[in-house]
Order: C-alpha cells, then structure tokens, then sequence
C-alpha cells in the first residue's frame, strides 16, 4: 500500500478509468468532479470492459492536497482547474488532456507540471459507469519543475502502459495532428472513426486537412508522417465514436479550440495554408452554436 496521495482533477471517461485502476493498485485516490457525475461517484464508481470493477471512492467538488495530481479536465477548463489547484498543494501536476496549450496554462500557476498523452480508450456509459475501451500506452515527460519519475511510478505500478519521453512536446502535436483529422469529421458528419477510411470524399477531405496538420508540426520541428498516423489510428478504432462526436451528440461544448484552432493560430504565424482546418475548426464551431 503507498502512501502516495492522487488526486484525479476532473473525473470523466479517462479521469475515472486511470482513477479506478491507481485506487485498485492500493493508492489513497480523491477524485473531483461535478454535477450529476459527482452525484454518482458519490454512490460508487464503476468500471465495465476490459475490466470490471465496482468501487466506493472519495470525491468531492474541490481540489484537495495531493502528492501527484492527475488533470483529466476538457482544454477549455484547464485555467480553472489550474486556478483551483493553486489554491492548494497538488504535488506534481500531470496532465493527460486533449490538444495544444494545457501544460503552457498549467505551468503559468504551477509550480511542477508533467506533460501527458495517452492512447488509453474510455467512455462513460452513464453518470458513475465508466467504459475501458482499449489499452494504450500513456507517455509522459518534463515540462515544468521536477517529478515526471513520480508519475511514472504512479502509472507503472496501477498497470498502465508508460514511457517517460525527451519531448512531450512532440508527442502531444502528434495526437493533436491525427485529432485534428479524425475528431471534426466524425463530429460534423456522425460517423465513427473506421467511415473516414470508407468514404473517399471523407478520405479526401482527411487526407487535405492531415498534409496541412503535418506541415505546420513540422514547422515547428516536429516530422510527423499525419496521413499514415491518421489511417493507423483510424483502423484501430474503427467502431470508436471520437470524444468530439461524442460531445456534439450530448450537445457539450468541444475541445475544437484546441485542436484545429491551435493548428490554425500557429499555421498563421507561419503564413502557411491552414484553410481545410480552418474550415472544420469554423464547422464545428457552427455546430456549437446552433445547438448552443
């Protein structure tokens, strides 16, 4: 049993499932949530898929100290979930979020913050019931002060694939390319993953938008191959319904602003061609509104 403490700051699909199994492994484990997910978790949290589990957890609607938290939030809420954390002892700070600019706003009120990207799959099939959907492998690495061998061991001792990476950076252009392909179309076309190999039309405007993401990564120095990315990641989770879709379906606000909106800003600085992300950044903000 450690006596490590984790925090889990932000307890959705993936914040519950690394939750659950850090908790399994013998961790004290608070998680923070709100609404009808922190009513649930308050009666248990499950766990259905690969593995299934049922636990009593800790939890409540206020950071807590910790020694290694976890942030798990969506990228527009990660300034108040940096806020909150400031208010308390976090320990070191790790996030394992969703697009381009979560450590930068992490680390402009925090003192140790871990970089993170994971290929984990989670969904939540209800309020408390949390879907794992694919074992993955979660990479890691130092983005501001110290404590990236602290998460690993966190990590690596609840069962979880991970790799402590040079630079994070790279790894999260890497997710954020192929997102930037897969998570707009399926959002504004309501398929899943595996129809944008099927459709050619939908396999042109992928293929547009992946040379584009590309181009602007490697602008910064980062050599990513986004359309072999985009087609392996896509076989994979062929019958997955992407984060973006799924937000759209729950009429939820979308990470949009992250993802293709960061691609668009850096693309501009550059005074390179981002007009199919552009395109879908804009679609989707459409889609926002209208159900907005």
């Amino acid at each position: 049993m450690s006596s490590f403490k984790v925090q889990i700051f932000g307890a959705g699909a993936l914040g519950s499932l690394f939750g659950a199994l850090i908790q399994e492994a013998g961790y004290d484990v608070h998680f923070v949530a709100r609404g009808k997910q922190l009513g649930a978790l308050k009666k248990s949290l499950r766990v259905e898929g690969l593995r299934k589990m049922e636990l009593k957890v800790k939890v409540s609607d206020k950071a807590v100290n910790a020694d290694v938290t976890f942030v798990t939030v969506k990228a527009y809420d990660t300034e108040n979930a940096a806020k909150s954390l400031a208010k308390v002892n976090p320990g070191v700070v790790c996030s394992l979020q969703n697009g381009i600019g979560n450590e930068e706003i992490l680390a402009r009120y925090l003192d140790n913050v871990v970089g993170g990207v994971t290929t984990y799959g989670a969904n939540l099939k209800d309020f408390g019931v949390v879907v794992f959907a694919g074992e993955g492998v979660t990479y890691i690495g130092e983005f501001k002060g110290e404590g990236v061998e602290k998460v690993e061991e966190v990590l690596r001792s609840s069962g979880i694939n991970v790799e402590i990476v040079e630079d994070i950076r790279e790894k999260i252009w890497e997710k954020a390319v192929v997102n930037s392909v897969i998570n707009p179309i399926t959002a504004i076309f309501k398929v899943k993953n595996g129809e944008i190999l099927k459709n050619e039309f939908l396999w042109e405007i992928a293929e547009k938008t992946a040379k584009e993401s590309e181009n602007v990564a490697k602008s910064i120095g980062y050599d990513i191959d986004a359309v072999n990315a985009v087609k392996t990641v896509a076989e994979k989770t062929a019958e997955n319904i992407s984060s973006m879709l799924q937000d759209v379906l729950r009429n939820r606000r979308t990470e949009i602003d992250f993802i293709n909106g960061a691609i668009v800003r850096e693309g501009l600085k550059k005074n390179l061609d981002v007009c199919y992300n552009s395109f879908l950044w804009k679609a989707v903000k459409a889609i926002e509104k209208v159900r907005g």
